[in-house]
């Protein structure tokens, strides 16, 4: 029998992998495309909206764009649709991997709120879609008109929700999900909007009809709210490789200023894009806003580690502290792993534990039992070598006790 735990994490890298590659591309042809179009030369007279000669790769190129469509439907046409597509599917199925299968250790926070793990994954389901649909209806009602004043209400629904999610789920889930929140609002525009106008555009030029230009105007200003939410997301799904970002109770007014800094950094970069000069000031803002993050995630705070400490393990975890083995295991997290990953880390210059993980006492092993059976058992990931050598009788330990927990038949 296969180790499932491997098996699956090994699933989890091919799928994040795979949002990975998605993901660039995306985002490479969004901001190229954003880009190109505000740095149009429209000054030059011919039946296109603006052009613009480019050079790349020892090639040059000739670009047109015309702002309803050309007069004939052109014989090759490239839509860009897969990538946005493919990056919410494998973004999707990563979530339900990583959040939903592994639950009961990285989604729920029993110190938050005692759901089971079934309401958490409906919580979880819920607040990725509800995202798109108060969206949508915001750009369908009259502050669809006024840009500005639409984005500022729907900056307080991010907020409104980023401070939700963190009422139920670890820091670490929060954050993630209000990048799929975000995501599912990008990734439904092409779906919902854009590709669907581009279509019946596309249906007017083949019947030989002058397409209405209002279809090009509303997917335009979806590709450019697209185009400022991208920074943050990008954000949000790496924030689990940054425990100063999640692993404090201030984490959802980070979460929310995260929005703010990719508004000011999008908007230095598209203005100079449009030729209309280079507005400094917004990395003064963005410097501001960093630093005042900084400021939170090490602002003074209650001690989670002693919340989590008091509460009662779950079923999930006390299959693993009754396990045998545990012993041998916890003596040999101890020995190897327990000196960086404290509640006050007594290695090097460590002022956190990495990670977030803590490592101290039978409670904590018993919560991080996966994560440790897999840097620590399978590879040799943790601990680093410069700090501890662990034995391969003490991996051993933790390989025997966690497939003893688990039922798996492979030998160590």
């Amino acid at each position: 029998m296969y180790d499932l735990a491997v098996m699956w994490d090994w699933a989890e890298f091919a799928v994040r992998w795979l949002h990975v590659i998605t993901a660039i591309a995306w985002i490479g042809s969004s901001f190229y495309f954003i880009a190109l179009d505000l740095g149009l030369n429209r000054s030059i007279p011919g039946p296109a909206d603006g052009e613009e000669w480019q050079v790349h790769g020892g090639g040059f190129y000739h670009i047109q764009k015309y702002l309803v469509a050309p007069e004939a439907m052109p014989e090759h046409l490239t839509w860009f649709k897969w990538e946005a597509y493919w990056t919410w599917i494998s973004g999707a199925a990563l979530l339900m991997i990583v959040y939903w299968v592994g639950g009961e250790l990285y989604l729920l926070d029993p110190t938050k709120a005692d759901l089971a793990l079934w309401q958490g994954i409906a919580i979880s389901a819920a607040a990725i879609g509800v995202g798109w649909l108060l969206y949508d209806t915001l750009c369908k009602s009259p502050l669809g008109e006024r840009p500005a004043a639409m984005m500022l209400v729907l900056f307080g629904i991010i907020v409104a929700m980023s401070w939700g999610l963190h009422q139920v789920f670890t820091g670490r889930a929060a954050l993630l999900h209000l990048g799929a929140f975000t995501a599912t609002i990008m990734s439904a525009n092409v779906f919902f909007i854009i590709m669907p106008n581009q279509r019946i555009v596309v249906a007017d030029l083949k019947a030989g009809r002058k397409p209405d230009p209002k279809y090009g105007k509303i997917a335009k200003l979806r590709s450019t709210h697209n185009n400022y939410l991208t920074l943050p997301v990008v954000f949000l799904m790496l924030s689990n490789h940054y425990p100063l970002a999640f692993g404090t109770e201030y984490a959802w007014i980070i979460a929310s200023l995260v929005f703010l800094m990719g508004v000011t950094i999008r908007h230095f970069f598209n203005t100079m894009h449009a030729r209309q000069g280079k507005p400094h000031w917004t990395w003064g803002a963005t410097v501001i806003l960093f630093l005042l993050i900084a400021w939170l995630s090490t602002a003074p705070m209650g001690n989670s580690y002693d919340e989590a400490e008091a509460r009662p393990l779950t079923d999930y975890e006390t299959r693993f502290a009754t396990a045998p083995g545990f012993d041998e295991a916890y003596d040999a997290v101890l020995g190897n792993c327990s000196m960086c990953h404290a509640r006050e880390p007594v290695w090097g210059r460590l002022q956190w534990p990495p990670n977030g993980v803590v490592l101290e006492t039978e409670s904590d092993l018993a919560r991080h039992a996966r994560p440790v059976y897999l840097q620590a058992g399978m590879s040799h990931a943790m601990p680093p070598p410069n700090a501890v050598e662990m034995s391969e009788e003490d991996r051993a330990a933790i390989r025997r006790w966690f497939r003893a927990a688990t039922g798996s038949a492979q030998a160590s």
